[in-house]
């Protein structure tokens, strides 16, 4: 058999190799020159929004709910198709998740969104899912209506853009979100092994999650021991150990510059994939939409099961067998014991229970070679043509779907 196509591989150059050697040799390895150059990188690319290196998307949603005061008694709304770091988040804020259903494209549905606002509604928390942008527009016209906070969930989102802006890059006078998290896990489509990023444009916000990102100190270690000797600092605010070091960003800075080519890579890849679905009826392509730009974080192919004799068990299990690494994005919310055990499973959300079941996730990056996405996809054919369920016609015969 051919060598195994894993569900993801790192693209890292010479480049990234080298500043974290320079690092190394710096001899400052935590938070310092190289993390504010970071955000200054990150900040430029979206046109001059405040960014906070941090150590994880879920830090970067924690910090904003925290800054943004929503807390015990508070409710935040977000979808069931995520990640359970969202809902943790909101859970270490002190708050109360709320979910709303999905529409057909994997994203929140405004409609559903406003059906589960109550007076304790605080927040929203859309998550862009696979890297599609949510309906920013209709969530943003519903959070003014209700005076609610927006903080985007963009872990996935990281080169897309919504209506011509990036992500994360709205000017002032449009954004209806007060922040926006987003990741750089080793799987995104910019890594610093482990990471995130929190961006706005309110000044006050920045300086606050930044404060709170090093325990509510005044000053970082690196403003205390490098710049003028100064040693004292003071503790303003409860805080938290949230911040990203030196290190990662290293990788960080170059991954940022080479985002770009990555994102044509996975849009040119998608593709492909899309040319070689579409005319296969048992499976459907993952959504888009005009206006947008997808960052395809992740290739989500929908399995057609009322065409098919086997499960999507049993179709990642053929895959595996045919050396192809899957995952499935995501288990939603309402079937995890924990959220089952607050009550989370009483919220309605038949659209994303209905589409779990379908949904595999396949090898997605810029590392990939043609060849090995061209095997991916005559893999997913073969499984179809030997699982296609027999349909009777009219007349008594069976005809193939």
């Amino acid at each position: 058999m051919s060598s195994f196509i894993p569900f993801h591989r790192v693209s890292i150059g010479d480049e990234e190799i080298a500043e974290v050697t320079d690092t190394l040799r710096s001899g400052w390895l935590t938070t310092g020159v190289r993390a504010r150059q970071f955000e200054q990188d990150f900040s430029a690319r979206l046109g001059g929004a405040y960014a906070v290196a941090l150590n994880s998307a879920t830090a970067a949603l924690h910090l904003a709910l925290s800054a943004l005061k929503a807390g015990v008694g508070d409710e935040v709304i977000t979808t069931p198709m995520t990640f359970c770091a969202t809902v943790q988040a909101i859970l270490h804020a002190g708050a109360t998740p709320v979910l709303a259903d999905i529409r057909g494209d994997g994203n929140i549905d405004p409609a559903s969104i406003e059906q589960r606002i109550t007076e304790q509604t605080r927040a929203i928390i859309p998550v862009h899912m696979a890297g599609l942008p949510c309906e920013m527009n209709a969530i943003w016209e519903i959070a003014r209506r209700h005076h609610l906070h927006v903080i985007e969930d963009a872990a996935h989102a990281a080169g897309a853009c919504y209506e011509g802006h990036p992500i994360g890059a709205h000017p002032p006078a449009l954004a209806g979100s007060d922040a926006v998290a987003f990741s750089f896990y080793a799987t995104k489509n910019l890594t610093t092994g482990e990471g995130g990023m929190a961006t706005t444009h309110s000044a006050s916000l920045a300086e606050t999650m930044r404060m709170m990102a090093l325990h509510g100190t005044s000053r970082g270690a690196w403003e205390r021991y490098s710049a003028h000797g100064d040693w004292h600092y003071d503790v303003l605010a409860h805080g938290f150990k949230y911040n990203l070091s030196d290190l990662q960003a290293a990788l960080g800075i170059h991954q940022l510059r080479k985002l770009d080519g990555f994102i044509d890579r996975r849009r040119y890849y998608a593709g492909l994939y899309n040319q070689y679905f579409r005319e296969i009826e048992e499976v459907e392509i993952p959504p888009d939409k005009i206006g947008c730009l997808h960052a395809w974080h992740l290739y989500v192919l929908r399995l057609r099961l009322d065409r098919l004799t086997i499960d999507r068990a049993e179709f990642i299990r053929q895959l595996q067998c045919r050396g192809i690494g899957t995952s499935v994005h995501f288990i939603p919310i309402p079937l995890h014991t924990y959220f089952q055990r607050m009550g989370l499973d009483r919220y309605a959300c038949p659209v994303a229970l209905a589409l779990y079941p379908r949904i595999i996730s396949l090898p997605l990056y810029p590392a990939m070679t043609e060849q090995e996405l061209y095997r991916v996809a005559e893999a997913v054919r073969q499984i179809v043509e030997s699982a296609r369920r027999p349909v009777f016609s009219a007349h008594g015969g069976t005809v193939t779907c």
